[in-house]
């Protein structure tokens, strides 16, 4: 199951070197790992919720630098949807987008904090 193995690798010991001390204070740690398919999903829904976690998350700078230091490749890291090691700046359904967009398809914008600004390489979906 693709929960299980995503769950493996939410973990300290796999987030490859470096402080992980603020793992125990973030806000999707949870050991049951229940919330790792909000954060490896394709659904807009489960993507903006996802979001919404970190945004108010108190780790939300260390998980993101460590997400593009790793070039995840990914999932929502530190607010920002990660795809082939880039942030996404955007994404939407699939298949032909409507005329006029869905309220329910806005994902919330986090913003990059300003140190990592340089260090993030930016795509489109």
């Amino acid at each position: 199951m693709i929960v299980a193995e995503y769950t493996e690798e939410l973990e300290p010991d796999s987030l490859g070197a470096g402080d992980t001390s603020w793992w125990a204070d973030a806000r999707c740690n949870d050991a049951a790992g229940t919330m790792t398919g909000l954060f490896f999903s394709d659904e807009l829904q489960d993507i903006a919720r996802a979001k919404q976690i970190c945004a108010l998350c108190p780790v939300l700078v260390d998980c993101l630098e460590g997400a593009i230091e790793r070039r995840e490749p990914w999932g929502v890291w530190g607010g920002q949807l990660f795809l082939n090691g880039r942030i996404l700046a955007s994404k939407r359904r699939r298949g032909r987008p409507p005329k006029t967009p869905r309220p329910e398809d806005q994902l919330p914008e986090i913003a990059i904090p300003a140190h990592l600004v340089g260090r993030v390489e930016l795509r489109t979906a």
